[in-house]
């Protein structure tokens, strides 16, 4: 649903002209200089001192798993300490208490200027289909102020005789709705069967392919490269990401250049996940402690789609996180040595790109999916990660926060404060 006509007025773009921008029936109107835009009938907002960017997409979350931290320890802080205490305490979610997780963790991820946003939801036992309902009823309550796409995630094993059970929830989830298919096939005792039972129930329903792959450091068994050979084979026409791919990272060049190649040709998409494979991997490294990343130059060198998400947000795997895209862009710059504007990129155009979604620029016919965040350039507006921006999602402003910084004289008790509203 798109709102009337919106001119936001003298905004910085990211190539440093300062512009007025017309919106209207959720496309991009006119681009203009400032002070030059058509105001004719138009709600105006004054942008100055803002930079004015593509809206970014949020490629890999766990809403169903989101603000569990506190009351799902992870001792050991690795991931299969994660996926412990997560298996022990997810039989006690009711579908209310996720969807008010979900619910929470989406606004802040939406209040952060990500206007779409693909998320798993756990399948499996103790849980049965009662997250992925949880995270679909959200999904549709929230479809006129951002986009959610649903991967239902499978639980291992999905072969043999021992996932007969899993399987039968797979197929359930699709049928409730669930937007992809997801599994982690590195944990099945037959991987590559695990792939082509996936790919096949894709196939059958007409979606994507969103799978959690080698999120460890060890090189083998190499599941990456069994899921290239497998999409090449079948031609699965419907999008494949690859999430995680940390093992990549760690392998020699000439072989990591070899799967990258394959991963090109056979069109899968990776999402890079820098903030929770940083807290998850090296624990047991006492020095020079691998960053947990995937091979992010070997990948692009081929020509491989390379997005970026924050995936999982204060939870056992992750304690930390905003659901900030500008958070998880600054991670790639730090610690993957990006430019801001190739991480901005790939929490942006590459992420809109890897979910098959339109895709976003400031000019004119492009869908209005925009961020304001007060910044005079990217690389600042990274840098200070201000909370202070505009969301426009299909030509609407769906959310905006206001930081105000007073003077200490004026409240010597309080140097910031902030008023946040948002508009459905």
């Amino acid at each position: 649903m798109t709102g009337g006509p919106l001119l936001l007025r003298a905004a910085v773009l990211a190539d440093g002209r300062q512009v007025d921008v017309r919106v209207r029936d959720g496309v991009i109107a006119q681009v203009a200089a400032a002070g030059t835009g058509d105001a004719t009938g138009a709600q105006v907002v004054d942008l100055a001192g803002h930079l004015l960017l593509p809206a970014p997409a949020e490629i890999h979350a766990h809403l169903d798993k989101a603000l569990s931290a506190d009351a799902v320890p992870n001792p050991a802080g690795d991931l299969f300490g994660a996926v412990t205490a997560w298996l022990a305490y997810r039989p006690s979610l009711t579908r209310e208490r996720v969807e008010n997780s979900a619910r929470a963790a989406l606004d802040a991820y939406l209040g952060h200027g990500a206007t779409a946003v693909r998320t798993h939801a756990d399948l499996g036992e103790g849980i049965g289909l009662r997250a992925l309902l949880a995270v679909l009823a959200v999904r549709d309550q929230a479809a006129a102020r951002c986009t959610v796409q649903v991967t239902a995630f499978a639980a291992t094993p999905l072969t043999g005789a021992a996932g007969a059970a899993n399987r039968a929830l797979l197929a359930d989830a699709l049928a409730a709705g669930a937007d992809a298919v997801g599994a982690c096939p590195g944990l099945d005792p037959d991987p590559a069967g695990c792939i082509e039972i996936c790919l096949d129930l894709a196939a059958r329903h007409g979606v994507p392919l969103d799978l959690h792959v080698d999120e460890w450091l060890h090189p083998d068994p190499c599941t990456l490269e069994l899921l290239a050979d497998a999409v090449t084979a079948t031609g699965f026409p419907h999008g494949v990401i690859a999430g995680h791919c940390v093992s990549l990272g760690m392998m020699a060049s000439d072989r990591a250049g070899q799967i990258a190649d394959k991963v090109a040709g056979a069109g899968i998409a990776v999402a890079c996940l820098p903030q929770t494979n940083l807290f998850l991997q090296g624990r047991d490294h006492d020095r020079a402690v691998p960053r947990g990343l995937t091979a992010l130059r070997t990948l692009r060198a081929a020509g491989v789609t390379v997005a970026a998400g924050g995936d999982n947000l204060q939870d056992p795997f992750q304690l930390l996180g905003r659901g900030d895209p500008l958070e998880t862009a600054a991670l790639l710059v730090l610690a993957g040595h990006d430019t801001p504007e190739t991480a901005y990129d790939a929490v942006s155009v590459q992420a809109r790109k890897a979910a098959g979604l339109p895709p976003v620029t400031v000019v004119p016919g492009s869908p209005a999916e925009l961020l304001a965040v007060r910044a005079s350039s990217l690389r600042e507006a990274l840098a200070t990660a201000t909370a202070h921006r505009l969301v426009v999602h299909d030509g609407r402003i769906v959310a905006r926060t206001t930081v105000i910084r007073h003077d200490p004289d004026d409240h010597p008790a309080q140097i910031d404060s902030a008023q946040i509203g948002r508009t459905a």
